[in-house]
């Protein structure tokens, strides 16, 4: 029986290049070779889904209702390679966010588990089995809290290098190219 695994994938400064808050269609872009890399990925049988911190809901930056149109843009962008994304989940909670309705502390905030373990229950997928990638030792740790393992892009993002048992990635890679790389050169020399 084929194993349902997946690849959990951080947006900003990850999948796409970083621009604060930005939900603008016009000004999303996607990482260099992310195309590629997401492709050879989803042709080993890793199904796709983006999972990210969006405290600009809270904060009163952003309109939740723009997240719809990150997701489609995302999608256009994409689709040249063949890469259809299983899913697409956001965090709009902040503790210190001005509406009331997402100010508060959450499990879905990275570094939580929540959207991941969302994701595996709703798309029976196993985190034992799947890989979580992201730009910040927050993506690292929500990766290990839901069982996966984990790929930090060293490219820059990560300022603060708070380091734990949880937040040690299982492996780096300076780009997403490179980490679809590891991670392919992980499940063809792991599957039997």
């Amino acid at each position: 029986m084929a194993v349902n695994r997946a690849l959990f994938i951080d947006k900003d400064g990850t999948l796409v290049d970083d621009l604060p808050y930005n939900v603008d269609p016009d000004r999303i872009r996607l990482s260099s070779g992310a195309g590629e890399a997401l492709h050879a990925l989803q042709q080993l049988g890793l199904r796709l889904f983006v999972v990210s911190n969006q405290s600009g809901i809270a904060r009163g930056l952003i309109p939740e209702s723009a997240m719809a149109g990150v997701r489609n843009r995302l999608d256009e962008l994409l689709a040249p390679w063949d890469v259809r994304l299983d899913g697409f989940y956001y965090c709009p909670h902040w503790p210190h966010g001005r509406l009331a309705r997402h100010a508060f502390a959450c499990d879905c905030r990275k570094p939580g588990p929540g959207m991941l373990l969302r994701a595996a229950v709703e798309h029976g997928i196993d985190t034992r089995m799947s890989w979580m990638v992201g730009d910040i030792l927050d993506d690292v740790e929500a990766g290990r809290r839901a069982g996966c393992r984990t790929l930090l892009i060293d490219n820059g993002n990560e300022t603060e290098w708070v380091l734990g048992p949880l937040r040690r990635p299982h492996r780096l890679a300076r780009d997403l190219p490179h980490a679809a790389r590891i991670i392919t050169h992980y499940l063809r020399s792991n599957d039997t």
